[in-house]
């Protein structure tokens, strides 16, 4: 599923799940009841305010880099709260550890009840949102955040703010592109780090020796949802679910990722890729998350 037509144009001119990653937990609203089942085309928030002043740390030992901030960004924001988010941004106490040396996993594991990544601000990154079908987690049909179905208020950074003012991503976060002078025409700059310890870059990397725009192996199922205690209609991005992986479909994997050679890693690494469509940040692990990740420790 691609952006609308109006989003991808943000793209070009910049370049609600509770987050409860260890010192960052937070307690969770109580779940509302929709049922909405149309994606819709989303209309962001402008980013042109200022959250205040960004605090990060990004230290390493032996085995661990450890990630420290306020969880403010230094990139402008939307207006929050606005008419999809009611919520103000705050500081916070975000501090998170990656392992140094990925551990590659026997099987990918889902992102679903983790926090999937850090940027180099110290800004999560978050996927999934926390609204699921009539408000049941157990239905397994939980709505995208950027699909439109339900107004989350994101911003032009595809993000939005939890109730305990937490800001967070869920799509590309283009103001931090800019910050970190993201070209088209060579690798993407570091983003930050996945909660497995591999690197997440955006749009553009270098695989199998070539300059790549890489693209999602996701694709929209045919037909239509099950209904009756499922929601009903074309399988057409309002829910996670209405995604199914096509391998070689695009140039990522399962978990949006791919072997790369950038700056950072001149020898090559396994990489994770935001992209312009879904999943837009991945939604699987290919090593082992660390715990401070988990959400509502």
């Amino acid at each position: 599923m691609s952006l609308p037509k109006a989003t991808r144009a943000s793209f070009i001119v910049v370049a609600a799940l509770v987050v409860g990653c260890g010192a960052i937990a937070q307690g969770a609203p109580k779940m509302r009841a929709h049922t909405a089942t149309q994606a819709k085309p989303i209309s962001p928030v402008a980013a042109t305010q200022s959250a205040g002043t960004n605090r990060v740390s990004i230290t390493e030992t032996q085995s661990t880099r450890q990630i420290t901030s306020n969880g403010i960004p230094s990139h402008a924001v939307g207006a929050f709260p606005n008419a999809g988010n009611p919520n103000q941004i705050r500081a916070q106490n975000v501090s998170l550890t990656v392992p140094l040396t990925p551990r590659p996993a026997s099987t990918p594991q889902t992102a679903q009840g983790w926090a999937f990544g850090v940027t180099v601000e110290g800004i999560v990154l978050d996927p999934f949102a926390g609204e699921f079908w009539q408000g049941d987690r157990r239905s397994g049909w939980n709505y995208d955040a950027l699909g439109g179905a339900v107004a989350l208020g994101v911003d032009s950074n595809f993000a939005h703010v939890q109730p305990g003012g937490t800001y967070h991503y869920h799509g590309i976060p283009f103001g931090l592109l800019s910050l970190l002078r993201y070209n088209a025409n060579s690798h993407s700059p570091l983003v930050g780090y996945a909660a497995d310890g591999y690197p997440i870059y955006a749009l553009t990397g270098v695989i199998n020796g070539s300059l790549t725009q890489v693209s999602s192996s996701y694709v929209l199922k045919s037909g239509s949802r099950p209904g009756g205690s499922s929601p009903s209609g074309a399988y057409d991005g309002a829910f996670v679910q209405d995604f199914t992986y096509a391998a070689g479909h695009g140039t990522l994997d399962e978990c949006n990722g791919a072997f790369t050679q950038s700056a950072e890693y001149p020898s090559g690494t396994y990489a994770y890729f935001l992209t312009d469509e879904f999943p837009f940040v991945p939604r699987c692990f290919k090593g082992v998350p660390d715990s401070s990740f988990r959400k509502g420790r």
